[in-house]
């Protein structure tokens, strides 16, 4: 970990440290502010403990050093008046000449010059400006689907859970890439703890006599084993909640079946928990993935290693004996649709809400099942990587481009694609300052995650190591996970600072239609922040860069006509899957979303001013405020 510090600091200037125990504020940048200060304090003890604060303080009536050497005798008085007359004199002389050997240079210049002449201003330390035409020219030469087929076969592996053998050698691969671009490159290591399925046993629920144990899990679960009534409840939404509250049936106590979908599983938890349930039990109706597909997954209410909030968690460090708040109080698992189904077609009660749309039982008292969680939690040794292109300008202010590496199975779509990605974009863009003559003005920092199916975890514990470098040097963060997921449709979520780039990027980006359409005319349909723009939701990668460092984020997907992917947290996450969702179209829109990724990035690093949007954060602000404060009447006067 020191190694890689040491690493970042060398090449944004800075000078390496190690962690300290509860004190995360030395950054990469070599911001000692409080080193220094402790210094001082320290050099002013071992004076004192050298004999001179001593000798002061106890013999203060002990003439110093130099008034002892040179009393106030007249002669000397004398002396040091005409010493400084002559300094005086001497430096008079000197600012006079070189004032005059100026002006004969001006005159010169002046009678030299014709005025047909072009005046050059002087652009020193600037970087020379490209025009921004030829930038994305560059950049489109540089990107091609065979680039991404080369990609894909290179990056694709069968297992590579975080922390596991295949995660490493992916991540040896990433960090040979950009080495082979001459980037300057390192790792970040980190030993975070997890849940994971028992190795010995098995997670279980009983019902009607019938004992079930689904392969899949929800990490961060809480164990152990509970019965009560079961209860169906949709998707597990607050509003879903409301309105079983409504039909006066309780959940204390009982086991909630919810759809996988809508919410993240850890949000569906957290509300089932706010309704005093005992426990979860998920499952994905979509017929795409069959009755026996297992889901996977994890129930943590935010993001990063939950044992160490606030804390990144390196080896040998010593943290407070917290844990995360967003860790939940009971249990949670996921089953089949074949075993969903056993469990509804068994069901009493009153049918389902008409809003819900389904003619579903919703349980009765009598329905009994027994649920039973028995996860282990381990540590792993996780590694991020990062490469670098350094600006010509702002160096030390840099653009982040991540994509995770690690994913439950195959992960194509999860993660091969956008790692795929990611390294294709660091090729481009380096070969364009190696060949190119582009020069950048601030620099991109290019990053691969591990452990991000267990909640963003290596995103979230880097930014939790330099938060308070990244905070005040990272100006925007772009998200490429699962950019892949269909063609028919296309969303962002993102920072209302970002609608300015993002909105460039639409009306330049073509897509592959023979139309030669722009991303903005094919999927904006007259009003693209209604039509394109999404909520940037908390198991978004970008979420944590935004929520909790501050820094404008961006994220975007294509999608399938706006449906979600059914494959992400499953084992069926394969080429072939997102060949059948793409039309066999991934390599081409792999391209767009490289295109429309690096557009941003490049826009952001090569404009002689940020991009943002601060109008847009304005009124979005204000329009936000103005809801609170109807609510707030509205309240008050009922």
């Amino acid at each position: 970990m020191d190694q890689a510090r040491s690493t970042i600091s060398k090449i944004f200037n800075g000078e390496p440290h190690s962690y300290t125990r509860f004190n995360l504020t030395q950054n990469m940048e070599g911001d000692n502010s409080q080193v220094e200060m402790k210094l001082s304090s320290d050099m002013d003890e071992e004076a004192g403990e050298n004999g001179v604060g001593h000798h002061h303080s106890h013999n203060s009536d002990r003439k110093p050093y130099v008034a002892q050497k040179f009393g106030r005798s007249p002669k000397n008085i004398c002396f040091m008046a005409a010493a400084t007359l002559l300094i005086f004199i001497i430096g008079y002389f000197i600012g006079y000449l070189v004032h005059q050997k100026k002006q004969v240079e001006a005159a010169s210049y002046v009678s030299s010059s014709t005025p047909y002449e072009e005046y050059v201003p002087d652009e020193r330390g600037a970087a020379p400006l490209m025009d921004w035409d030829d930038v994305k020219k560059l950049l489109s030469q540089k990107l091609s689907a065979s680039n991404f087929e080369t990609a894909f076969s290179e990056f694709s592996s069968v297992n590579h859970r975080a922390g596991s053998p295949g995660d490493e050698t992916l991540a040896n691969k990433v960090a040979k890439k950009f080495k082979e671009y001459g980037m300057n490159f390192w790792t970040d290591d980190y030993y975070i703890k997890v849940q994971d399925p028992p190795v010995s046993g098995f997670n279980k629920f009983v019902f009607k006599g019938q004992e079930e144990r689904p392969d899949g899990f929800l990490s961060y679960s809480a164990n152990g084993k509970v019965m009560g009534a079961i209860m169906y409840a949709h998707y597990g939404r607050e509003v879903d909640f409301i309105l079983l509250r409504d039909r006066n049936i309780h959940l204390t106590g009982r086991v909630v079946l919810v759809k996988a979908g809508q919410i993240s599983f850890a949000e569906k938890v957290a509300n089932a928990a706010k309704m005093n349930a005992s426990a979860v039990l998920i499952y994905s109706d979509d017929n795409a993935i069959g009755d026996t597909t297992q889901l996977f997954g994890h129930v943590h209410l935010g993001s990063g290693d939950p044992y160490t909030p606030g804390f990144p968690s390196v080896n040998h460090t010593q943290f407070p004996p917290v844990q995360s708040s967003g860790l939940p109080k009971i249990l949670a698992q996921t089953i089949t649709a074949g075993m969903a189904t056993r469990i509804l077609t068994k069901l009493g009660g009153q049918t389902e809400p008409q809003e819900w749309g389904g003619s579903n039982k919703l349980g009765e008292e009598s329905d009994v099942i027994t649920v039973e969680v028995n996860n282990v939690l381990v540590e792993k040794r996780i590694n991020n990587v990062f490469g670098v292109i350094k600006g010509f300008v702002d160096e030390d202010r840099y653009l982040v481009i991540g994509a995770q590496r690690d994913a439950w199975g195959p992960g194509f779509a999860t993660s091969t694609v956008g790692t795929s990605v990611l390294v294709e974009l660091a090729r481009s863009i380096s070969d364009m300052v190696k060949n190119d003559e582009f020069k950048p003005r601030r620099s991109i920092v290019f990053a691969s995650w591990s452990a991000g199916e267990y909640g963003s975890v290596g995103a979230t514990e880097w930014l939790e190591g330099y938060l308070s470098s990244l905070s005040m040097k990272a100006f925007s963060y772009i998200n490429l996970d699962g950019v892949v997921s269909g063609r028919n449709g296309f969303k962002v979520a993102g920072s209302p600072l970002m609608y300015s780039v993002i909105e460039g990027a639409l009306t330049e980006v073509k897509t592959q239609s023979s139309s030669g359409l722009s991303l903005l005319n094919q999927y904006g349909k007259g009003n693209w922040e209604l039509n394109v723009m999404e909520p940037l939701k908390m198991e978004n990668a970008a979420y944590p860069f935004l929520a909790f460092s501050g820094i404008p984020s961006v994220s975007f997907r294509f999608t399938s006509d706006n449906a979600e992917y059914p494959y992400f947290g499953t084992l069926l996450d394969t080429r072939e899957k997102l060949n059948s969702a793409t039309s066999h179209q991934v390599p081409q829109m792999a391209e767009i979303a490289a295109q429309f990724a690096g557009h941003m990035a490049l826009r952001l690093v090569h404009d002689h001013l940020l991009e943002m949007d601060l109008t847009k954060y304005d009124r979005i602000i204000r329009s936000h405020v103005a809801q609170i404060n109807g609510k707030v009447m509205a309240v008050q006067k009922s």
